[in-house]
């Protein structure tokens, strides 16, 4: 059987290799390189942001949020001549100046009559469209936080399987090789804080974006409903000629026209992240070494996984390569007289094909092989646990201590193999690029129009509540002291 030493040889290349992974590949918020739309940054006086997609930067942020300047800027407009007009009015009724009585014709009143119903239905038709777009948009984002948030937990749980893997083999070589097992235990606490990283952004990124979700899911239920709301009572109030009524859904309208607005903005400002995001995501899957989206799942270097992943393989093909060459030594030294079929050794199944590659290939391996990890409980027929000399007689040439220390040494090494597959798609960014390939295939084209739609809707009931706003206004001024009958839509006659 192979030396201790050359087994422990072995074992720190395996360990080198495992470093080398830890040190270049789990870092989290590599830069992106593709650029994203230049635009301005307010928190730099408005200069052009020319960074990347990097959640974790205000300056991405800040010139996110601006590209719904114009929904803000309309709010804030319409506030100030809001304000302005108000002023007016009361400071002229305060003075006690009436404006003279102006008389209208039928015509006009049927004209005002007509483009309130129509701009109130428009709205109304606006806000039902609004209300369907926001609630999809909320289930679209769930369903792509999910997947997300998925990916991240089964990267962790990945990292939790090799860690221990790494603390089984430490517990099994530490009397053995204490110098093995010390580069272990430092790639156990290295993975071992990469794991609590993930596990963390996760949580941090769940309750971030929930919060965000869920805010602006209610800010745009809760004001569009309450526009629908006084839309029916305007509608109403518009048969029953109120003129207090009428000065009370003016002041109502104005204030809920100056929330849709600033919400136009804000819904803007989501679609721009959106679409942000999946081309981030678009570019993770076409090129994952160069991406921020990393601290989801951390990736390798290009030029440094296969390297790594040729060097595991290559330490566990030497290894049950020479453990098979001791082999066919062994049965040379079985007399054919001994050589029964209990007592026979199998050769050890090696998953990993030979130069240059070592790929994984588990399907290589014979009916008639076995595991590196049964190995013990074969050689445990040719093991002497004394010192008779009848050992040597029965074919037991194998030393109680030379047998723990293969056991020890074949466990190990059926660790590697057992977390192998996790350590492909970790250092490959295997289930990150499915992951994400799926979101920008199915989710991310229904997302982007959701939230286009949604943001189109609020864009035009912020445009029909302007005009109903101004036409009551103009019905107000129309009907200033005018008696009407109930449902009339022309006054009555002077007397």
């Amino acid at each position: 059987m192979p030396k201790s030493t050359r087994v422990a040889a072995y074992f720190v290349l395996l360990l080198a290799s495992l470093t080398l992974f830890t040190e270049n590949s789990l870092v989290l918020g590599s830069p992106l390189r593709p650029k994203i739309q230049k635009r301005p940054d307010p928190l730099r006086k408005f200069k052009r942001y020319n960074g990347d997609y990097d959640i974790r930067d205000m300056h991405y942020w800040a010139s996110a949020a601006f590209t719904g300047i114009h929904g803000y800027a309309m709010a804030g407009i319409w506030l100030l001549f809001g304000l302005g007009c108000g002023s007016f009015m009361v400071l002229k009724h305060c003075s006690g100046h009436s404006s003279p009585t102006v008389y209208h014709g039928d015509s006009s009143y049927l004209i005002i009559f007509l483009l309130v119903v129509l701009f109130t239905l428009f709205a109304i038709a606006a806000t039902c469209v609004i209300i369907a777009a926001n609630q999809k948009s909320l289930q679209r984002a769930n369903k792509l936080k999910e997947t997300i948030c998925d990916v991240g937990r089964d990267s962790s749980q990945a990292i939790r399987r090799v860690n221990i893997a790494l603390i089984d083999m430490q517990v099994l070589l530490q009397p053995y090789d204490p110098g093995t097992c010390h580069q272990l235990n430092l790639t156990t606490h290295r993975l071992r804080r990469e794991s609590i990283t993930i596990q963390q952004f996760v949580y941090v990124t769940r309750q971030s974006s929930d919060q965000a979700d869920k805010i602006l899911y209610m800010a745009n239920l809760v004001v569009v409903t309450v526009n629908l709301v006084f839309l029916v009572a305007g509608l109403v109030l518009l048969f029953l000629h109120c003129q207090p009524g009428m000065i009370l859904i003016i002041f109502c309208f104005w204030v809920l026209t100056t929330l849709i607005c600033f919400l136009t903005g804000v819904n803007f400002f989501f679609y721009t992240f959106i679409i942000d995001t999946c081309s981030a995501l678009e570019n993770f899957v076409q090129n994952p070494q160069n991406s921020s989206l990393s601290n989801i799942l951390p990736c390798a270097q290009s030029k440094n996984y296969d390297t790594t992943l040729v060097q595991i393989g290559y330490t566990v093909h030497s290894f049950i390569k020479e453990v098979n060459s001791k082999i066919l030594e062994v049965q040379g030294l079985v007399t054919p007289n001994e050589q029964k079929e209990d007592t026979s050794i199998q050769e050890v199944c090696n998953p990993f094909s030979g130069a240059p590659n070592y790929s994984y290939t588990p399907g290589i391996c014979g009916n008639k092989s076995i595991s590196v990890g049964d190995l013990p409980s074969v050689l445990s027929k040719f093991t002497c646990y004394n010192s008779s000399r009848k050992c040597l007689a029965d074919g037991r040439f194998l030393t109680e201590s030379s047998y723990i220390i293969v056991w020890a040494y074949s466990q190990s090494i059926q660790g590697v193999i057992h977390v192998f597959p996790d350590l492909l798609r970790l250092m490959q960014c295997s289930s990150v690029i499915e992951a994400f390939s799926d979101i920008f295939a199915h989710q991310c084209k229904p997302f982007k129009f959701s939230v286009k739609l949604l943001w189109s809707a609020a864009l035009s009931l912020s445009i029909f509540m302007t005009i109903l706003v101004l036409l009551w206004l103009e019905k107000a001024i129309q009907d200033r002291g005018r008696c009407f009958n109930r449902c009339s839509i022309f006054p009555m006659p002077a007397v």
